[in-house]
């Protein structure tokens, strides 16, 4: 059998190229790291995580925890990592970074049916079937020649963000405390709390400091899910109150009561050396960061081993160019994944991988489509994709709203998300996805 090219060992890419090689499926993985690397990557590892170590919620009542759920029971190569290298995060899902990433990498070399091949991908080929996952950071060349090839389908880019990291010895956690809000799970953030004197000073600050020079970008061209924390504050004194630095649930065990405003710490590997500030994605110039940031009582002495940074990311009008199975409409043989098709989010990226490569390892063995039903999210993920309906495509985290409703009423949010959730899995058991 001829191999599947596939373009890309992001998630989506190393998702796909593991659900086509699982089934069989002779595969070349072709990957431009480490020969070129890109602004936002630090690594030659597949599966690098950019932005945040978190792959968010892990519960049920939570759209992507169904998502992840539902990736689990499709024996994800990406969940099978991420389970087997998770740091503690309450009730999220959060990875050691470099040991996932390089689980990913080892898993994907050793596999019998995936052949990798380091270079620049700079056209499409001709011939064959092509999974293009080359990501939001797909190269110049690569990309000018997709913009080409479908000029008259739109080609669309929004701005991303990356928050700072720092050690762990340099919080000072006498003005810190470790808990999880609510204290649901086990205390797993550090806690750094501003009282409203402060955070007035570092508000003001933070919105006014000196933002790092990115060519295009302008505050409307950003992703909401992924907003510069300094944008965010310019909407409004008490913004970042209700968002990032909410102190809601988090009682300082100094005073009993809620702190003003609180700004959570994150592990960002398995040591519990690094830590991801919560919600500071960031694109202010390195020395501004450490000046405002240090205005936080805990992080006044803090060491940065990674400052917040912007990126470009590309995405395209994927209603009007792609299927439910993430084909190009007009030349099938070519299927997209990750988020240069408008899934945002990591565990998004992986579910579009997944499909792609399920349906293709399907279509290539004779087998009629999955056609995962919208009541999944994997399935709901895909077909708001490649829904023409919509007119002006945003890019889409999974959310309980592009899953039907149950048709009956449930008291509760959280009980309906989790009725909604215990639907899709009984709808995803009665497919065949072997």
């Amino acid at each position: 059998m001829e191999a599947v090219t596939v373009i890309g060992a992001g998630l989506a890419g190393c998702e796909a190229a593991w659900q086509l090689a699982q089934r069989g499926i002779p595969v070349v993985l072709q990957e431009m790291k480490p020969q070129k690397m890109t602004p936002a990557h630090h690594s030659a590892l597949f599966g690098e995580l950019v932005c945040s170590n978190s792959l968010r919620s892990d519960q049920l009542e939570n759209a992507v925890g169904l998502l992840k759920e539902e990736l689990r029971r499709c024996h994800s190569l990406i969940m099978t990592c991420a389970d087997e290298h998770r740091v503690a995060a309450g009730g999220a899902l959060a990875v050691d970074r470099h040991a996932f990433a390089q689980a990913i990498t080892d898993k994907i070399k050793q596999h019998p049916n995936i052949t990798v091949v380091e270079g620049e991908v700079t056209t499409i080929p001709t011939e064959g079937q092509v999974i293009i996952a080359s990501g939001p950071l797909t190269s110049d060349a690569l990309a000018e020649e997709i913009r080409q090839k479908w000029i008259q389908d739109g080609y669309l880019h929004f701005f991303d963000a990356a928050a700072p990291l720092v050690t762990f010895e340099s919080v000072d956690m006498d003005s810190a405390w470790f808990a999880s809000r609510y204290d649901r799970g086990t205390p797993d953030y550090i806690n750094c709390p501003l009282t409203e004197e402060e955070y007035q000073q570092f508000w003001e600050a933070l919105t006014t400091a000196e933002e790092a020079q990115v060519h295009g970008f302008e505050d409307a061209g950003v992703f909401e899910g992924c907003m510069p924390v300094e944008v965010m504050a310019r909407r409004g004194r008490d913004t970042l109150c209700y968002g990032p630095l909410k102190p809601v649930g988090l009682k300082d065990p100094k005073t009993g009561k809620e702190p003003f405003a609180v700004v959570q710490l994150r592990k960002d590997n398995a040591q519990g050396s690094i830590y991801n500030i919560v919600g500071f994605q960031t694109h202010l110039r390195w020395p501004e960061q450490k000046r405002v940031f240090s205005m936080i009582p805990a992080l006044r002495n803090a060491e940065y081993v990674r400052y917040g940074v912007m990126h470009r990311n590309t995405f395209l009008d994927s209603p009007r160019l792609l299927d439910r199975y993430y084909r190009v409409r007009t030349e099938p043989r070519i299927r997209f994944a990750g988020q240069i098709t408008g899934v945002e989010g990591y565990v998004e990226s992986t579910a579009s991988g997944c499909l792609a490569g399920i349906e293709l390892a399907r279509e290539l063995q004779g087998k009629p489509p999955i056609d995962f039903p919208r009541e999944t999210a994997i399935g709901a993920l895909a077909l708001y994709v490649s829904d023409q309906s919509v007119v002006h495509f945003q890019p889409m985290n999974i959310n309980f709203g592009l899953i039907p409703p149950l048709g009956y009423r449930v008291k509760g949010k959280r009980n309906k998300n989790a009725e909604l959730s215990r639907r899709a899995l009984t709808c995803l058991e009665q497919l065949d996805l072997e």
